[in-house]
């Protein structure tokens, strides 16, 4: 009686964290590699995230050639892709709209508390490519008759609080499973007819990684 198991996994045995995150990776590196566009990536990310078997993993990386063999065999450890981006001192820590509007993008600092004020106005936060003063923030938001939205990074972990009366705080994605040495984002504040949306969409750049953003 042979004692012999396959080489890969049954399709049909779930995967786990770890597995989904060795496709998210070699799918980061694809864009960087140009050898899939922005579009493709986020498509493919949502899929990973939603894996629950190798059956659904497989065919996200079966187009794609072998990551390199030393890259691959060394993991990275854990949290090696948020170090450095937390800890320091907040970029701002108020941001006001009045019949206007405010934004945070880019390279900024997050402060551990936050407030954010839309009145008939908006606003928006992008903290893809932000770092953080310590790993977790408040993020204080009042839409009074106006709207603010927050966009954070797949693996961050959102704690959505806030109270809406005639308005409401949103949250319509899933961040996916939380990933190692990320920061904790809790949104909170009040909201009357208005509201306050959170999205979770991939960075422009990888944490700790060069830029995504294609050159036109």
């Amino acid at each position: 009686m042979s004692d012999e198991r396959p080489e890969k996994p049954l399709p049909e045995l779930r995967a786990s964290d770890a597995d989904r995150d060795r496709v998210v990776e070699r799918l980061r590196d694809a864009v960087a590699e140009g050898r899939l566009d922005m579009e493709e990536f986020e498509e493919r990310l949502e899929a990973a995230y939603k894996s629950r078997t190798y059956a659904e993993l497989e065919p996200l990386t079966a187009d794609l050639p072998a990551a390199p063999g030393p890259a691959a065999a060394t993991p990275a450890p854990a949290g090696t892709a948020w170090q450095g981006r937390i800890g320091g001192s907040g970029s701002s820590a108020l941001a006001v709209a009045v019949m206007s509007g405010f934004q945070r993008k880019g390279r900024w600092t997050v402060p551990a508390r936050f407030d954010a004020v839309a009145f008939w106005g908006g606003g928006e936060l992008d903290l893809r490519e932000a770092d953080f003063a310590q790993r977790e923030v408040v993020i204080n938001c009042v839409a009074i008759m106006g709207g603010i939205e927050i966009t954070v990074p797949p693996g961050v972990d959102v704690d959505v609080r806030g109270f809406g009366f005639m308005g409401a705080f949103d949250q319509r994605d899933s961040p996916g499973p939380t990933r190692p040495g990320a920061p904790r984002v809790v949104v909170t504040g009040f909201a009357f007819w208005g509201g306050v949306e959170v999205k979770i969409k991939n960075p422009k750049r990888p944490p700790g990684g060069p830029s995504l953003r294609k050159e036109l």
